[in-house]
């Protein structure tokens, strides 16, 4: 079993930990905010570190799930951040959903270790079940040696190409995610208006052409007005910034996020910040 430190336990990082220990790892657990890392103890046993770079310390694998940009570079390379503090050989896992951009500076900045950027998929359900879908940019030798210690929390783990290249695919994940929920939220406010029964169309539909993850495990929710689970609007709307952005330097054209990225910045101002994605139903119901 391999000598693990895990830096972020917030909705995704606690589970995700979680699964390392159950499968045997050894895992030192790193948070921000220390009282999550001892309940994570008293869950899980391990050990918890007052800073990255004592999680660090040792350890063959490090991982991290944090919340943007700023806050990776602060595990990383800020003050007390892992990197000084990682083993020669040892590979550094991003779970966080940033930009392509950080993570190649990161890569750059890992001269003695290796550096594999590695978003997730599946949302809070998906880590707590161990069953996220992981896509990955690196180096194929390190990855080839942290894949078997992934398969710990996920179903699905595939190396995309070079650094930055896991970042890339989640900006496309991301991006189709978005505009299914649009999708979905204008065809179930339709049924609505067109005084369909909404239960009875999403069953039709969903054995059809029109059949999605989104559909099955959002539209009933959507149709009941329910939307305190699931991955929160505050968290899209800076994963579209990051598509945006990527999109703005290369080239593609995305004027549908664009325009989905107001709609939930109306949802924002609606007080929706922690709702989750779906409800992009209530800017049209209430409208």
């Amino acid at each position: 079993m391999a000598r693990c430190a895990f830096l972020g336990l917030g909705g995704m990082g606690f589970p995700m930990a979680g699964h390392l220990a159950a499968k045997g790892h050894d895992v030192v657990v790193y948070n921000r905010t220390a009282a999550k890392s001892e309940a994570w103890v008293g869950q899980h046993g391990g050990r918890a570190a007052p800073t990255p770079a004592r999680a660090a310390e040792g350890a063959e694998f490090v991982f991290a799930c944090v919340g943007n940009d700023d806050d990776l570079r602060s595990v990383t390379t800020g003050a007390e951040g892992a990197f000084p503090a990682m083993a020669e050989g040892a590979v550094f896992v991003d779970h966080t959903t940033a930009s392509a951009e950080a993570a190649r500076e990161l890569y750059a900045a890992a001269e003695t270790f290796d550096f594999i950027d590695a978003p997730v998929s599946g949302g809070q359900a998906g880590a707590e079940n161990g069953a996220l879908t992981v896509m990955c940019g690196g180096d194929a030798a390190p990855y080839a040696r942290v894949e078997p210690v992934i398969a710990a929390f996920a179903k699905s783990c595939r190396l995309m190409g070079a650094s930055g290249a896991g970042q890339l695919t989640k900006m496309v994940n991301q991006i189709c995610i978005a505009g299914l929920l649009q999708g979905l939220a204008e065809g179930m406010n339709f049924s609505a208006k067109a005084g369909l029964d909404g239960a009875a169309v999403l069953d039709v539909i969903s054995k059809g052409a029109a059949g999605s993850w989104q559909l099955e495990n959002r539209g009933a929710t959507m149709l009941q007005d329910q939307f305190d689970f699931g991955f929160a609007v505050d968290w899209m709307r800076k994963d579209l910034g990051i598509c945006l952005a990527e999109a703005n330097a290369n080239g593609a054209q995305l004027p549908l996020k664009a325009m989905i990225d107001q709609y939930y910045k109306e949802v924002q101002a609606m007080g929706g910040g922690r709702w989750d994605t779906s409800s992009l139903m209530r800017r049209l119901t209430r409208a």
